[in-house]
């Protein structure tokens, strides 16, 4: 398997979990608002050794809960699964970020238990999808992804970075498209200026806190667990 990245170390990545992440290179979208953008193409050389990040997982055995296998999109590694089956010999847990574009790739590797958990980003709306995504999306394999986590038994969350301009109905129709899912995560945007570059949109100021608020409880009353990322509603749920 092509890694382009190893961070030995996160507690962010999968919250709860002291986890090793493993970034793999290559997508299917091309997001503007990505902040992994050097990962879009595929690296021409070895990146890291699948050996070395083994060998190093290996010795963190006892510390580590997990690994995260994020990018880029790991289901377009053609060894993908050989490389999860090494991890979880090692005793690791494995939790693996997918945009959804592949759905048969995400279905054996639960069909076959190879994987603990699963965050999958839903971009947007249906309508904006292709605007948001920078370029033409297989909305059908999408949705088939968004189909299989809910019913199936891998614990699972959809989430969406919340762009600028984002309106509350956009959101509103995600939490409709998702409907029946298990948990929903509504992430706060993180601006930068070369991001702003090649979207203008990107350079007005995320949504506020009350804004989140809003989304949350509105989604709330059919979606069971609504949560919010990046951004801190306790002082709006309190005031």
């Amino acid at each position: 398997m092509n890694i382009a990245g190893f961070q030995k170390l996160s507690t962010v990545d999968w919250p709860g979990n002291m986890a090793a992440v493993v970034f793999t290179p290559g997508c299917t979208m091309n997001c503007a608002f990505c902040h992994n953008r050097m990962l879009l193409e595929v690296a021409p050389g070895p990146g890291f050794p699948v050996a070395g990040v083994l060998d190093t997982l290996e010795k963190r055995r006892g510390f580590l809960d997990g690994v995260v296998i994020t990018g880029g999109e790991p289901t377009m590694q053609p060894r993908l699964e050989s490389f999860i089956r090494a991890v979880r010999r090692l005793g690791f847990a494995v939790k693996l970020d997918t945009n959804g574009a592949r759905p048969g790739v995400l279905r054996g590797l639960m069909a076959r238990n190879l994987i603990d958990y699963v965050a999958m980003d839903v971009k947007a709306p249906w309508d904006l999808y292709e605007d948001v995504c920078g370029g033409p999306v297989d909305l059908g394999s999408v949705k088939s992804s968004i189909r299989c986590l809910i019913k199936g038994s891998t614990p699972y969350e959809f989430r969406t970075t919340v762009l600028p301009h984002f309106r509350p109905e956009d959101i509103s129709e995600i939490g409709r498209a998702i409907a029946g899912a298990k948990r929903y995560v509504l992430q706060q945007f993180r601006p930068h200026k070369e991001i702003a570059v090649r979207d203008p949109r990107l350079a007005s100021p995320p949504h506020t806190a009350q804004w989140f608020a809003g989304r949350v409880a509105e989604l709330r009353t059919h979606l069971d667990d609504v949560s919010a990322r990046g951004i801190d509603l306790r002082a709006v749920q309190t005031a």
